[in-house]
């Protein structure tokens, strides 16, 4: 099943339009059989694409880190007035998976919103010891950040309609 799908994905992206300009979508049947959260966590129709980090990661950022800092901004998030907005959340044997998923029906509604998340995200990023520390708080972002801690893929999706995810490189 599995070779069949990826003789038919390869098919697929050398007779698409879209391969010619280099942006390779993935199936929803190969990110499927991929992504054992997908259908669970977030809808099974997964776009893709590959960000290429200008980070590295960095000494001692491990799978206790990364559930360190999930926890950390989970915290936060519970401590407000309100109720969260979005669920963030690693999975993956190494935690090097985070999945951010919309709370509200009218929150991350479309991938655009999404990457305005994504967008307030670095800024608070921007504010932390790490970015500081390496004199990156003006060039990185949100997913450079992710990238120093050892994540290689995040998942965000509204919950209901699309799930879109990053490869971390």
């Amino acid at each position: 099943m599995h070779i069949r799908v990826s003789i038919l994905s390869g098919l697929f992206l050398l007779l698409s339009p879209v391969f010619l300009l280099g942006l390779a979508p993935v199936s929803a049947v190969e990110a499927a059989v991929k992504d054992r959260h997908a259908g669970y966590y977030y809808p099974t129709p997964v776009t893709r694409e590959v960000y290429t980090s200008r980070g590295r990661k960095i000494q001692g950022a491990s799978r206790n880190s990364r559930l360190a800092f999930v926890t950390g901004v989970t915290s936060e998030q519970l401590k407000r007035r309100y109720p969260p907005q979005s669920a963030m959340f690693a999975k993956g044997n190494d935690a090097d998976k985070l999945i951010l998923v919309s709370l509200r029906e009218d929150y991350m509604g479309t991938i655009h919103r999404a990457r305005g998340v994504l967008a307030m995200l670095t800024s608070l990023a921007r504010t932390t010891p790490i970015f500081r520390e390496f004199e990156v708080e003006d060039q990185f972002n949100f997913l450079d950040l992710l990238k120093m801690l050892g994540f290689r893929q995040l998942t965000v999706s509204d919950g209901k309609t699309y799930s879109h995810q990053f490869e971390i490189r």
